[in-house]
């Protein structure tokens, strides 16, 4: 992937980043690829020992990799601690920002109460409703609707079809990507004579600063007090955070995940796709939750848990799902045997 015609020399990127250079130091790159795809003007990176055998046939002009890794390898490398790391803020490079002109797009409509910074973006199509509040140098793309008392904060950026229903904060710098809910009504019902009634939500929805919500993500608003999302949270797609829920700082979660409301999870934490968290419990900090888990008491010590059951050819499942029906009169009778009955 070549994002732009600038190039970097593996020296310039050595300064710049506090790297290393491995062989030629005027090696130049215009972009970034993959081992086993990437050309002779572009850089990859050896993360993973699995793709170590791509090494010896890569034609990319320079290799982020470890010191260990270098031992032997012919061509231009950087040498990294952390090869995914520096790869990660070398490819920034290589990014086109795409800088929105700063303004009010003729087609949106802005309450006459709102207040929007003269440095920021407003894009076509978008709506600003009363008593919100739009940063400085904030962006807000096309056919974003952003409602009552929210307040966006600075650099932050809307990407396009985002919907911030009430009262929601956003801190600087923090990044909403299309199809993104936050501030919705959350999931609060009392059943009154064999009939649901809504439980009002009146609380709102705060996000850190440097944070990032995913693609169709929705984030309910609280009851009473906010559904929090910490500083430099990273929600991955379609995932759904309920009512009153507070997210740690620098946790990550991964797509198809559910939180169920008043949950509180740790900072540092790492949920694995399509985990899912019951409510009203807590998780400490720097948790891995394994994918397909179900998380139905709080977790007090780090560590790493799972609960999911990998896939199997459908004849083994149905004798081990038999087996399972069979567990409680099994104990039964290893328990009557421990104790010499018949």
């Amino acid at each position: 992937m070549t994002g732009t015609a600038t190039r970097h020399t593996a020296a310039a990127l050595a300064e710049r980043f506090g790297l290393a250079v491995h062989g030629a130091p005027d090696t130049a790159v215009s972009g970034v690829g993959t081992l086993a795809g990437a050309a002779e003007d572009q850089l990859s990176f050896l993360s993973n020992p699995r793709y170590r055998p791509q090494l010896s046939t890569t034609r990319a002009g320079i290799v982020v990799l470890r010191e260990a890794d270098a031992a032997g390898y012919a061509g231009t490398a950087l040498i990294a601690r952390d090869p995914y790391v520096a790869y990660a803020k070398i490819a920034a490079l290589f990014e086109p920002a795409s800088d929105a002109p700063a303004g009010v797009h003729g087609s949106a409509v802005i309450d006459p109460t709102a207040q929007i910074h003269p440095t920021a973006s407003i894009g076509p199509l978008v709506s600003v409703g009363a008593r919100s509040v739009v940063g400085a140098g904030a962006s807000i793309g096309p056919g974003c609707v952003v409602g009552e008392d929210c307040v966006i904060g600075e650099g932050s950026r809307l990407i396009a079809r985002v919907t911030l229903v009430t009262r929601v904060r956003l801190g600087q710098r923090v990044t909403i990507h299309p199809g993104a809910v936050l501030g919705a009504a959350g999931f609060g019902l009392a059943m009154d004579a064999g009939q649901w009634i809504n439980v009002p939500q009146l609380g709102g929805v705060v996000v850190g600063d440097d944070s990032d919500i995913g693609a169709n993500t929705t984030i309910d608003r609280g009851a009473l007090d906010d559904t929090v999302i910490e500083e430099d949270v990273r929600l991955d797609n379609l995932i759904q955070v309920g009512h009153n829920v507070r997210i740690g700082a620098h946790t990550a979660v991964a797509g198809c995940v559910g939180i169920a409301g008043s949950t509180k999870i740790g900072r540092y934490c790492l949920l694995a796709g399509k985990v899912g968290v019951a409510g009203h419990l807590e998780i400490c900090d720097k948790v891995v939750v394994h994918a397909m888990t179900m998380v139905s008491a709080s977790i007090t010590e780090p560590g790493e848990y799972s609960a999911g059951i990998p896939a199997q050819p459908t004849r083994e499942w149905r004798k081990n799902a038999v087996r399972i029906r069979q567990l409680d009169s099994l104990a039964r009778r290893v328990t009557a045997l421990g104790k010499g009955e018949t």
